[in-house]
């Protein structure tokens, strides 16, 4: 069964959760999100964490669902309002600022951008004529309106046809709609392949790789876990964490690709709640940061560095239990290990060094 768009992934996220969050960055609030019937408690689930979001049921029609929405706020009406669709998730605050600061002469406005092309009046397969673009606009979401008209625009509305947008019903109420300028970044996400065109921006590459790379001392009384497994082993290693020198160095790649500082700067030493945590936690922020990035795991490659213990006999179940932390198959995770030749502080047993490469790569 098809996902509805609204709930489907962009840039690692629902679309409705990132359409909710650009607005709340842009200092909208409160945020109403009206959800087709029988979808309540899976956009409860996508929305979960973020505050002052208010859910409601939508109805047969567009229009019948932005009044559903509009009268679950009449009980403590704003001011202004913004009308939005979910499949416009990046919502630029420039244009926000644009359509606020002409509500204080105008009931309503709208963000729309120049048509470029061609036009035609169509007669099924036929050209019948043409179109003067010079007079026509592409309108864009989020809509503006003061509050108390364009309540009373909706509950005027006849109910049949259905309203193309919020300014088709404030225009028939009477009410005079501003035009401001839109912006690219409003694009519609309506087919297929508007997801995987717009899943990162246009600067965005679809491929980043960092390196990692971390050094723990050999200590009797420690525990020695490597790659997020337990080995047992005359010594272990010291460190604030439970000193995984495998893991620290994948956080250190996966946070480098995505542009995200290093370990130190998320989990410093210096703070205690760290104190012999396990470093999969850390793995596991590091890829959070990654999706949010609007970027997955597109594959690890992880190097120990040490004369003892062998790892050879453990690289099948480090590289399950990394690829497990990851959440990515086993396949697109690798785990080698090598020496030094006795050469230097691994080669005489002090410590282990590891080495990481990470490729994120990004979602669509």
């Amino acid at each position: 069964m098809p996902i509805a768009k609204q709930f489907a992934a962009w840039r690692g996220k629902p679309v409705l959760r990132q359409a909710a969050e650009a607005l709340q960055a842009a200092g909208a609030g409160p945020i109403v999100a009206v959800i087709p019937e029988g979808a309540e408690a899976h956009a409860a689930s996508i929305l979960h964490g973020l505050e002052g979001i208010l859910v409601t049921r939508g109805g047969a029609t567009r229009q019948i669902s932005v009044r559903n929405g509009l009268e679950l706020l009449a009980g403590n009406p704003p001011t202004y309002v913004l009308i939005h669709d979910a499949a416009r998730p990046d919502c630029p605050r420039p244009v926000i600022d644009r359509l606020l600061g002409v509500l204080d002469h105008q009931a309503g406005a709208i963000p729309v951008l120049p048509v470029v092309d061609s036009l035609v009046v169509a007669d099924d397969t036929l050209m019948a004529g043409t179109a003067n673009r010079d007079t026509l606009r592409r309108v864009q979401t989020p809509q503006a309106f003061r509050f108390a008209g364009i309540l009373a625009a909706h509950r005027a509305w006849p109910g049949t046809p259905d309203a193309g947008d919020d300014a088709q019903v404030a225009r028939a109420a009477g009410l005079d709609v501003a035009l401001v300028e839109g912006d690219e970044r409003l694009r519609k996400l309506t087919f297929a392949g508007d997801f995987a065109q717009s899943a990162i921006g246009p600067a965005a590459p679809p491929v980043r790789t960092g390196t990692g790379f971390d050094v723990h001392r050999l200590a009797a009384g420690e525990e020695l876990w490597l790659c997020g497994i337990r080995i047992e082993h005359e010594r272990g290693l010291a460190g604030h964490s439970d000193a995984d020198v495998a893991l620290h160095a994948v956080v250190d790649a996966i946070l480098g690709a995505a542009g995200q500082g290093d370990i130190g700067q998320h989990f410093p030493p210096s703070d205690p709640q760290w104190r012999g945590a396990r470093s999969a936690r850390f793995v596991e922020h590091a890829v959070e940061l990654a999706r949010r990035a609007g970027y997955r795991i597109g594959n690890i490659d992880c190097t120990i560095i040490c004369e003892a213990p062998r790892v050879g006999p453990f690289r099948n179940i480090m590289r399950a239990q990394l690829a497990e932390l990851l959440g990515v198959g086993v396949d697109l995770v690798n785990v080698k290990a090598t020496t030094t030749e006795k050469l230097g502080f691994t080669g005489r047993g002090e410590g282990i060094a590891s080495q990481a490469v990470a490729t994120l790569v990004a979602y669509g």
